[in-house]
């Protein structure tokens, strides 16, 4: 049996889908004070800037998907298991400087926690799998530099 915050959370991730990508379905299903927290990077987004993280995961893969592998709900609280698919075939924007698609597969855990209230998200914490994310990136942590500008000494 679906309960309502199952549904709307369900909802959620249709309308985040490649195949049917609909941003505006997506914040319209948040209160008018809702918050997606993208946990792990150390972003917020509200209002008008809801959709963002959508609208960038959908870039970076068009094709995105997101298997949903267990759903807990607890009143209005919904945690959800899943991995975010897809494929590597739009620009990643960093700091740095734009890394160029490769065409990698990504399939990055993740562990989401919604919270409803009166059948809309009023919030939505995202932890993605940031790690595994970034290698299937092809982008590796810089361990020596990190080493040295912690000891102040050069290789």
């Amino acid at each position: 049996m679906t309960t309502d915050a199952e549904a709307v959370v369900r909802a959620a991730y249709h309308a985040a889908e490649g195949n049917t990508m609909d941003v505006q379905r997506f914040t319209d299903l948040f209160t008018g004070d809702g918050v997606f927290n993208n946990v792990v990077a150390g972003e917020t987004y509200r209002g008008e800037h809801l959709g963002d993280q959508v609208v960038f995961m959908g870039k970076l893969a068009p094709d995105i998907h997101r298997e949903l592998h267990r759903f807990h709900v607890l009143g209005n609280t919904v945690a959800v298991e899943l991995s975010i698919q897809g494929t590597f075939s739009g620009p990643f924007e960093t700091p740095a400087g734009v890394i160029q698609p490769t065409g990698a597969k990504l399939d990055i855990p993740t562990a989401d926690f919604w919270y409803v209230e009166d059948g809309k998200i009023k919030e939505f914490n995202c932890y993605v799998g940031l790690s595994v994310m970034l290698a299937q990136l092809g982008v590796q942590p810089d361990f020596a530099s990190a080493v040295t500008a912690s000891t102040g000494t050069a290789n």
